[in-house]
């Protein structure tokens, strides 16, 4: 067994497109257009199925915001460097709606390098700093 995506229902598919490939340097993978199912899809990934796990964006056409509900935590990102990440997201974060909710630096209690970001419909993303 395998983790293949995760889902993750946007309020504008275009605008999370780009945060996910312009702030965190995601290659969009595919497009599926379902408009007699009134939904529309986009897989973005640092690389795709079956060598990497992918996010499926879904727009559901007309809906522009969706309640996260209090039982969705974070996805986690391996990056090589924390700061610069931040840096690049902070730099486009008004023109993506996105926004850093915690800076980097260690984990509380422990030595590894993370920040919190989220994207433009609130979902929260970890940043933790991996080498190589």
């Amino acid at each position: 067994m395998r983790l293949l995506h995760t889902m993750l229902r946007v309020g504008n598919l275009q605008r999370s497109i780009d945060f996910y490939t312009q702030a965190l340097g995601m290659t969009l993978l595919r497009t599926t257009e379902r408009p007699d199912q009134n939904y529309s899809l986009a897989f973005v990934g640092f690389g795709s199925n079956p060598d990497h796990a992918e996010i499926e964006l879904t727009y559901n056409h007309g809906v522009e915001s969706y309640e996260l509900g209090s039982a969705f935590g974070h996805i986690a990102i391996g990056v090589p460097d924390v700061s610069a990440t931040c840096d690049a997201v902070r730099a486009k974060a008004q023109q993506l709606g996105a926004a850093i909710t915690r800076e980097p630096g260690p984990v509380k209690g422990g030595t590894t390098f993370i920040a919190f970001i989220t994207d433009p419909d609130g979902y929260k993303i970890e940043l933790i700093q991996r080498s190589g």
